[in-house]
């Protein structure tokens, strides 16, 4: 058996005495696929910080255990530390800088620069970038993705798939690399997207380069990788051969318990109430999902979804109605015009937005979770204030037991309603989302991608939150959703958003051959 590239031996860690890894051990070889798997929150997250020698690390104390690396015994204290040595990290959340070419984040750092004589008298501060050179060198290491992305394109216009292949060019490109580790980099992919990504995957560990793959998808673990280790609340229950496992046993480790994959829901009645939501005309002006002719409407207590490929529209269309984008149209809410333009008028009328960007736009990162989960109800419907007068105090007690009920309904993992959002894992931070909603408890609920980057337990528990939240508070929800399975097993109807405007409107148990040719841009009869 040959030395392992990389050997995790007994890792451990804690934050402020909670312990959220113990003794983790595995080793990954030269040119291996490894699929890292665990629940939100079994610490995946904690465990790749440790090795990328990620601040938050360093500064709670450090961990314990060793590591191994190239046959070295290695500390990381800061990610150059583990660039240098050869490890890159293509993170869940993106670390673009909106404003820059996608060849100038690819090559940010490492930038190629030509000599002319001001730098013999004032220095090397007066080299002026090889533009040329930069990005051709960029658009190489897009091409070895096996994707089309021009290079000039701000980061600002991208959609968000070309967003994450400019992140992974990024660490390939590096002249050192050894080993990549992959947080979730489908999650944000439509389905032909991934399967190019799975291919480049699969090609950079044929020249020897190892991978650790941590993805909820456990097709695609099963699909690519060679082995397949699996946490579940701090600990490695699991480690075994891709050959020697499937789907069910993989999904039945995360949780310790048997979980059915793909399920879904019984037939539901569809509502003939009145429409709520009227939209007429929408155009919306957001960077990749541009809007061009948008038109539909939804019934009262209706779960009406919103699906299609990226780049289509599908995400412009709850962001230019809740005014986080300009956006122009004619928008009738409970028989009154909405006004556009305005997120205070939109949330003030009782409509509520959990967004795609929870880290940008659904979080304080740096405050606590009942802040969190009580500051919207609080700035639009003053609740959990107390008064004095004039004077108007936090209601600390109302805000603590409100985000407690909400952490216990919602299953969120941490270690108390005064954690900071910004320590949770991305499926928990989600969460905290779904509940800074529905606190507002909005007459309609906007749901972007509510299951990106939750694993299998995770998903089950919101999607089943949303039907519960429909059918017991008759709270009308529009799921918008990259996963078109996940749309016909909890919505009413599904639209399909193809090249900014609507291409057909389906009942969500309508053959999927049917959103297939709606997708790809063909008309098809719309059922209701």
């Amino acid at each position: 058996m040959t030395t392992p590239l990389l050997s995790l031996q007994n890792i451990t860690k804690d934050f402020s005495g909670t312990v959220v890894l113990e003794d983790i051990t595995f080793d990954v070889h030269a040119g291996e696929i490894l699929g890292l798997v665990g629940e939100n929150g079994a610490g995946k997250t904690t465990l790749m910080s440790i090795l990328f020698g990620m601040p938050q690390i360093v500064e709670s104390g450090g961990y314990g255990g060793t590591i191994v690396f190239d046959g070295k015994q290695v500390n990381f204290k800061t990610p150059f530390d583990a660039l240098d040595a050869g490890i890159g990290m293509v993170h869940q959340e993106f670390s673009l800088i909106p404003g820059f070419t996608a060849a100038e984040n690819i090559l940010l750092n490492r930038e190629i620069t030509t000599h002319n004589f001001m730098v013999d008298v004032f220095g090397e501060r007066m080299s002026v970038l090889d533009r040329r050179a930069m990005n051709e060198r960029a658009q190489n290491a897009i091409d070895r993705l096996g994707v089309k992305i021009d290079g000039a394109m701000p980061v600002s216009e991208m959609p968000v798939g070309h967003k994450q292949f400019t992140e992974i060019a990024r660490e390939i490109d590096r002249d050192n690399v050894r080993l990549l580790v992959f947080d979730e980099p489908t999650a944000v992919l439509t389905e032909s997207e991934a399967e190019v990504l799975l291919k480049a995957i699969k090609e950079l560990a044929a020249q020897g380069i190892a991978v650790i793959f941590i993805s909820h998808r456990l097709r695609e673990v099963m699909e690519i990788c060679d082995r397949v280790v699996t946490l579940r609340d701090g600990t490695s229950v699991r480690d075994v051969a891709v050959a020697d496992t499937s789907i069910a046993d993989i999904a039945a480790s995360l949780v310790g318990r048997a979980v059915a994959v793909g399920t879904q829901t019984g037939e539901r009645e569809l509502p003939h109430g009145n429409d709520v939501l009227c939209v007429e005309h929408l155009w919306v002006d957001m960077p990749g999902e541009t809007v061009r002719d948008v038109s539909f409407s939804v019934k009262r207590g209706e779960i009406f979804g919103i699906g299609g490929l990226a780049g289509q529209g599908k995400l412009g269309v709850p962001n230019g109605i809740m005014g986080l984008f300009p956006a122009g149209g004619s928008i009738t809410f409970d028989g009154a015009p909405l006004l556009l333009g305005n997120p205070a008028a939109v949330l003030t009328a009782g409509i509520s937005f959990v967004s795609e960007d929870r880290r940008g736009v659904g979080l304080l990162l740096d405050e606590s979770l009942d802040w969190n989960i009580s500051f919207s109800a609080m700035q639009v419907k003053g609740l959990f204030l107390k008064s004095y007068g004039f004077f108007k105090l936090r209601d600390e007690k109302a805000m603590r037991e409100n985000a407690e009920r909400y952490i216990k309904l919602l299953d969120i993992k941490c270690t108390g309603v005064k954690q900071k959002a910004k320590e949770l894992s991305g499926g928990n931070q989600q969460k905290v989302c779904l509940a800074k909603a529905f606190c507002l408890e909005p007459q309609l609920l906007f749901v972007s991608e509510p299951t990106r980057g939750i694993d299998v337990g995770a998903k089950a528990i919101v999607l089943d939150m949303l039907r519960r939240y429909n059918k017991e508070q008759g709270t009308t929800i529009v799921m918008v959703s990259s996963e078109l399975e996940e749309l016909r097993s909890v919505c009413d109807r599904v639209a399909v958003v193809s090249g900014g405007t609507i291409a057909g409107i389906l009942n969500a148990r309508a053959e999927p051959k049917q959103f297939a040719l709606l997708m790809s841009g063909e008309s098809v009869e719309e059922t209701a």
